[in-house]
């Protein structure tokens, strides 16, 4: 009814995302996985009042390829689609994020152990100071490829995808496609899962 959509509404407008975006939940259109949860405390909303079950909503991306080609900050060409036949990580990051920094053993290590079997990793950095980056990169002994344009929140790539909280790390399977936007959470075990199908 009319009635239960303001009811709806209000509530909605009342609670603050949780992506970190500083906006409503009814005001927020991101598709990362904190959004998703945002979403699906506004269906239960839906729910409470109307007594009506809301479907989670759909990741429209996952099961479809992606198009992304950059030069990196050294110099090398990337072109996701010639990753074919390769298990990528997709890592949105920077180097002033906590979180993110906290996962760079995890990355590393499972880079070191996977690679030779066909796992990537690209960087897409949403710092705006490229000599820090490099700096990092190098301290930290990085050495996947990075896509830095010094845009920050708004560089072209995370721009592109919806990006609006990170960490974000996606996994492309070796047919091209995304499988997955929660990547952290056992990255290894699936990656290696990945490289195995």
């Amino acid at each position: 009814t009319t009635e239960q959509k303001a009811v709806i509404l209000k509530r909605a407008n009342a609670k603050m995302c949780d992506c970190g975006c500083n906006l409503t939940l009814a005001e927020c259109r991101n598709d990362d996985t904190s959004c998703r949860k945002s979403l699906t405390l506004v269906g239960k909303l839906i729910e409470e009042i109307t007594g009506k079950k809301v479907a989670p909503p759909k990741d429209k991306a996952l099961g479809k390829g992606l198009d992304m080609k950059f030069t990196a900050t050294d110099g090398t060409e990337v072109d996701l689609a010639k990753m074919k036949g390769k298990v990528v990580l997709i890592d949105f990051w920077a180097t002033w994020c906590g979180p993110c920094v906290a996962e760079i053993p995890n990355v590393k290590k499972t880079y070191e152990k996977l690679h030779s079997k066909g796992f990537e990793i690209i960087g897409i950095s949403l710092d705006s100071n490229e000599d820090k980056l490099t700096q990092f990169i190098k301290k930290k002994d990085m050495p996947w490829p990075q896509y830095f344009d010094g845009k920050g929140w708004k560089n072209k790539i995370s721009t592109k995808h919806g990006i609006r909280s990170i960490p974000a790390m996606w996994l492309i399977d070796k047919e091209g496609n995304l499988v997955d936007k929660k990547a952290r959470n056992d990255l290894e075990e699936k990656v290696e899962k990945l490289l195995a199908d």
